[in-house]
């Protein structure tokens, strides 16, 4: 039995994807094969590539942060998963396949009848925004709030999910994506054509509780600016140092998966020495995952029932079939994608 699966050769631009086939052995013991419904497209996968991530791989390698999929084969020794029962897990590589080997304990169920880009759009981005807003900010149902790219993955999750918590959202998006937000319950900012600290000192007085900061570098500065007395900003990436898709001219090529964090600390330390009375704190979920596994699990098992509720819609930008995976990264990098792109590698 062969499958089909995406490798990054060398660290770089799209162009480094290639689609590759390799043989399906059965898996070891205390593992099971998962053949892949759904694998998630998103930043991370992206700065991964360019080899900045924290958690980039050394290449070759096959990306892919979270999957949805079905129990194919157990390995001996397994218990608690059956055939055939569909599962969500967070490897953080690998998931840009037809099948994934994971351990079994890596694995959570997914409720009967979800779609899969939907579930799979649940695991990174909605647990992201979940732990952020209830873990990380502990926001107030009344309090206000920032998000920047409000219109993306992790932002649309932030917006549906900070509507049912009952807080007062601005999100920073483009011109075209301002619809999208307010119909989301916040009220947008088009950070092209508006000063955002200005516009939410206009709008709010004092400013906000906490802003939601994935972008980094000197906008954070920025976003400290538009809190108010006692507020915090979350940090959780620095998407700042891409441009079209790319890390931004000058910057050395190869993998460099702690110099991003190490400038990222130094803002955080920075402002420890700032006037006001007002924090900065990183969140990182792949080491919420691995400290504090009890909490991740139980935030996506929240969450899926919330999608089983409907209560919460993920957004679906694109479903790509598996060898369009090199398109996805192009299409995630050109910027103004409303939601979370989806590879199918099975369909």
């Amino acid at each position: 039995m062969r499958q089909t699966k995406i490798v990054v050769t060398r660290y770089g631009g799209p162009e480094v994807i290639t689609v590759a086939e390799q043989e399906c052995p059965a898996p070891m013991p205390g593992e099971v094969r998962v053949k892949v419904l759904a694998a998630g497209v998103s930043l991370p996968d992206v700065l991964a590539r360019e080899g900045v991530h924290p958690e980039t791989p050394r290449v070759p390698y096959t990306p892919g942060w979270d999957l949805v999929g079905i129990v194919d084969h157990k390995g001996r020794g397994g218990s608690g998963l059956e055939l055939g029962q569909t599962v969500a897990a967070m490897p953080i590589s690998g998931c840009y396949a037809q099948y994934v080997y994971l351990p079994q304990r890596k694995c959570i169920p997914v409720p009967v009848g979800l779609d899969p880009a939907e579930a799979v759009a649940v695991v990174l981005n909605y647990t992201t925004a979940y732990q952020m807003l209830n873990r990380s900010a502990k926001v107030k149902p009344g309090q206000r709030v920032l998000i920047h790219g409000a219109s993306g993955g992790v932002g649309t999750a932030l917006l549906q999910l900070g509507r049912l918590a009952g807080v007062e959202m601005y999100g920073t998006c483009s011109a075209q994506a301002t619809e999208v937000v307010r119909n989301l319950g916040a009220t947008p900012i088009d950070y092209r054509n508006a000063d955002f600290v200005q516009e939410i000192r206009r709008r709010t007085g004092d400013g906000v509780d906490a802003v939601f900061d994935g972008i980094g570098g000197d906008n954070l500065g920025r976003s400290r600016e538009a809190l108010r007395e006692g507020g915090r900003v979350v940090v959780y990436g620095f998407q700042a140092k891409l441009q079209g898709g790319r890390m931004v001219s000058g910057a050395p090529s190869g993998r460099h998966p702690i110099r991003e964090s190490a400038v990222l600390g130094w803002y955080i330390l920075r402002n420890w020495f700032l006037p006001g009375h007002k924090s900065m704190v990183p969140y990182s979920i792949q080491w919420m995952m691995r400290l504090k596994p009890a909490w991740f699990r139980h935030d996506l098992l929240t969450l899926f029932a919330l999608l089983q509720q409907k209560k919460i819609r993920p957004l679906i930008a694109q479903r790509l079939p598996l060898g369009q995976a090199r398109y996805a990264h192009e299409l995630l990098g050109s910027g103004g994608v409303i939601g979370k792109i989806v590879l199918i590698p099975n369909g």
